[in-house]
């Protein structure tokens, strides 16, 4: 027998490896006896991102026994549904049909009418304005945060002609086409009418806090670079009527009730069936005898 020698000199014969356990495999996954294959599980993970591996498979392996229990649930019921093509062409799978008739025959929910959108509508004004609309121009020093010098160097551009403009402001057209790294520099920095939600947070933030003719007092970081910002116009958005926003609203409402609805509904499926392999959760806050 051959001797071997272990760190601490001592002699003896061989020890045996040490045999790292495999990873343990997901676990079976099934509805009421019918059984959800991995590799279905793995094709769904791709529909459900998440930080974690575990996390994703546990998101996908739920979405499949809503939706098997859902088929059974339709079966059961024996409805019958024929396949529809949506505007675009597109064809309903037999089992997209059975869902669909599923939760139109067996989900009710009320129609909003006028008294529950307008309430809803005063409760709610600010939601239902007409966006600002600012008129600004900008200067842009084009750079990138990641690199420390050229960042620098842009900001240390971007101050001397911040000063030059404070001392000098109709020259802002001149020195918008010698320095901005914008197309809209071929016109004098102008940007047109730009209405909420259409440039970066920081870039709007700056535009709310000035007052018309207003240039900024300091370069305004964001991911495109440094900016010289001067708002020269602000339209402040206006109250919209309710006869307007009203099928929006009544949208809205019916939507939010039918996503209530169809949680109960298939929470009341879940406490009548028997899952293994993975936990729906809510399934007893919903349940209904």
């Amino acid at each position: 027998m051959t001797l071997v020698i272990d760190n601490t000199g001592n002699s003896g014969p061989p020890k045996p490896a040490a045999v790292r356990p495999a990873p343990s495999a997901p676990p079976l996954v099934s509805v009421n006896g019918v059984v959800i294959s991995r590799d279905a599980i793995a094709r769904e993970i791709q529909n459900h991102p998440a930080d974690k591996p575990l996390a994703a498979w546990q998101s996908a392996a739920r979405a499949l026994v809503v939706r098997e229990l859902l088929l059974q649930e339709a079966r059961r019921l024996r409805i019958a549904a024929e396949p529809e093509t949506d505007e675009t062409g597109r064809r309903e799978t037999d089992e997209e049909a059975l869902l669909r008739a599923l939760a139109e025959q067996e989900i009710t929910t009320p129609e909003p009418d006028e008294e529950v959108c307008r309430r809803y509508f005063e409760r709610n004004l600010a939601r239902f304005r007409s966006a600002d609309i600012y008129e600004a121009a900008h200067i842009l020093f084009s750079a990138r945060h990641d690199d420390p010098a050229a960042f620098a160097e842009a900001q240390r551009q971007g101050e001397l002609v911040l000063a030059e403009l404070q001392r000098e402001p109709g020259r802002f057209a001149e020195l918008a086409e010698v320095h901005s790294a914008c197309p809209s520099g071929a016109q004098g920095g102008n940007l047109g009418q730009i209405s909420t939600g259409q440039t970066t947070p920081e870039f709007e933030r700056a535009l709310v806090a000035l007052q018309p003719g207003e240039l900024c007092q300091s370069l305004v970081p964001t991911r495109y670079g440094l900016h010289i910002v001067r708002l020269d116009r602000c339209i402040e958005g206006r109250q919209l009527p309710f006869e307007m926003v009203f099928e929006r609203v009544a949208d809205y409402l019916r939507e939010g009730v039918t996503r209530r609805a169809t949680a109960q509904y298939i929470a009341r499926l879940v406490s009548r069936a028997e899952i293994k392999g993975v936990e729906i959760e809510g399934a007893e806050a919903h349940r209904v005898n």
